[in-house]
């Protein structure tokens, strides 16, 4: 049976016969015709090598090439080297045949010429077709396992993007790149979450798609949700074009959409590729199964990704309600601040500020909890109702740095933080500061430039002995500003640098405390990785 099949398998297959002897390639011809071969017939080697170059450009090489090794003009030999030395036909099997040399070392010369077998004619008609069978065999396996390794390195090219995607929104894009490059066409992703949010990627190489109709991500969701696929499976379907909303990718009007479906790994999310079932060309061999693979690869992917989102959801809400929208009223001082999340695709910080009067003055603070995660903006929180109820019976900033290091040993050994405490006294504009580990405050005063006060220590939560208060004065119309890091730090940047930019951009900012603070956000807040918090005061005229 298996070999009844691959007989029917290699009929209409394409045969090169070159031999300068009309009878020889006559009788041949007849041998593969028989056994259903389509026969090219030339007599020399320069006759070979125009009709391969030919059939070449045409995308239509022969399957096998039976070469005479005494042709007129080249030996068979170094035909065979040649064609072997082209990368285009180095896959062509070629199978040498001659009635004069027929010797062992004739073979070892065929063979180590880059021939697949060697004939001595005449042959019984049986022999020719089972060594041409053999041939095409041994071809055909050679060729599946470099399509294999092309295919392997194809996926894992598109693989790779996939798992260094840092948001759902990044995956989805991703993964649309890497469909629509296995599909060769255009392809559309969609990672579904809990709760039906949607992240989509759409990827159209160069034909733009129109805009989504309203409402089309929910639609794709809800058929997705129709889909039972279990964790780690993978399900294919058709949608029909009349259920598939319009506009997400081009496609030929009444075309179907194939959709490849797969869960996470706990069951909670699902991803989904689509493509169009391009019914005019079909996609190469092996193409559903690379598709089925990026599809397992991406909800692999998307599992830790949508656990961030979940806990980042729920750190932003933290942090903002605990974070004043409006600050209290400050008797003597006009203190604005701007705080400026990072964007939605980067981790959640543990910037925080303060605003708060004391016996002895007002006091501000704006520090950053060391990490990114859930727990530094928990951590976040605790040190500002620690500093508001330590700040009831001592105001001084250099006693409340050291109570709120003890604080962050005792409960949180593992983490520091930096801090930023000033005390200002309205009526004399004697201020203090303490300063842990965070970038110094910088003073603009009309006219005379901007200028850092001097002012340092070492972070919360290292148990270190601290400096004594640093102390100026903030005369009429001076402004008093103290940022995160967020704010100036890039990266490849050295901070002293990024410092030194942000005291000359204060010194030529507007008047005022909110234009000091809007005029730096716009000089320096865009694409930021990082949360921003700024605090700006003056004394009240």
């Amino acid at each position: 049976m298996a070999e009844r099949a691959e007989r029917a398998d290699q009929k209409n297959t394409t045969i090169l016969v070159v031999d300068d002897a009309a009878a020889s390639r006559c009788a041949l011809g007849a041998v593969l015709r028989r056994a259903g071969h389509l026969v090219v017939p030339v007599a020399t080697a320069g006759e070979a090598l125009l009709e391969l170059d030919l059939r070449l450009r045409a995308g239509a090489l022969p399957d096998v090439a039976l070469v005479d090794v005494g042709l007129p003009d080249m030996s068979g030999f170094e035909l065979c080297r040649r064609l072997k030395a082209l990368p285009l036909m180095a896959t062509l099997p070629v199978v040498h045949f001659s009635a004069a040399a027929v010797a062992p070392s004739d073979r070892c010369r065929g063979l180590d010429a880059g021939g697949e077998a060697y004939l001595t004619v005449p042959a019984e008609p049986e022999e020719i077709q089972a060594v041409v069978r053999a041939a095409l065999r041994g071809a055909r396996m050679r060729s599946g396992a470099e399509h294999l390794a092309q295919d392997l390195t194809l996926l894992s090219e598109t693989i790779l993007p996939v798992q260094a995607a840092h948001s759902p929104s990044e995956l989805a894009r991703v993964a649309a790149a890497g469909t629509a490059r296995l599909t060769g066409g255009p392809a559309a992703v969609f990672v579904v979450g809990e709760g039906g949010h949607v992240y989509s990627g759409i990827h159209c190489g160069r034909a733009a798609a129109a805009p989504p109709e309203s409402g089309a991500r929910e639609t794709v969701a809800r058929l997705v949700r129709r889909v039972t696929a279990a964790a780690g499976s993978v399900f294919e379907t058709v949608v029909p074009a009349p259920l598939w909303p319009p506009g997400l990718f081009p496609r030929d009007a009444g075309e179907d959409v194939r959709m490849v479906v797969t869960r996470t790994r706990d069951g909670r999310a699902a991803v989904c590729l689509t493509t169009p079932t391009r019914r005019h060309r079909k996609p190469p061999p092996g193409t559903a199964a690379l598709v089925a693979r990026l599809a397992q690869a991406t909800a692999l992917a998307a599992q830790p990704l949508l656990m961030y989102q979940a806990e980042r959801h729920v750190a932003l809400t933290l942090q903002h309600s605990f974070l004043p929208k409006r600050l209290p009223d400050l008797p003597g001082v006009d203190v604005v601040v701007r705080y400026e999340p990072a964007s939605r695709e980067t981790e959640i910080g543990g910037d925080f500020y303060a605003a708060l009067r004391t016996g002895e003055g007002v006091l501000t603070a704006v520090g950053d909890v060391v990490g990114h995660s859930l727990d530094a903006a928990t951590v976040m929180v605790e040190i500002r109702h620690a500093l508001r109820a330590y700040c009831v019976e001592e105001a001084d900033p250099g006693a409340l740095a050291r109570r709120l290091d003890r604080m962050l040993q005792h409960y949180h050994p593992e983490v520091t933080a930096t801090v930023c405490l000033v005390l200002v006294d309205p009526a004399t504009g004697r201020t203090r500061i303490a300063n842990a580990g965070h970038i110094a405050p910088l003073v603009v005063r009309d006219g005379e430039g901007a200028e850092y006060v001097r002012a340092a220590g070492p972070l919360l939560g290292l148990g270190l002995d601290r400096p004594a208060p640093t102390e100026t004065v903030l005369g009429p119309g001076d402004r008093l500003l103290m940022v995160t890091d967020g704010l100036i730090e890039s990266r490849g940047t050295d901070l002293a640098v990024s410092m030194e930019q942000l005291r000359t951009a204060a010194a030529a900012a507007p008047p005022g405390t909110g234009a000091l603070c809007d005029s730096l956000l716009r000089h320096f807040g865009r694409d930021r990785e990082d949360d921003i918090a700024l605090l700006a005061l003056r004394l009240d005229d």
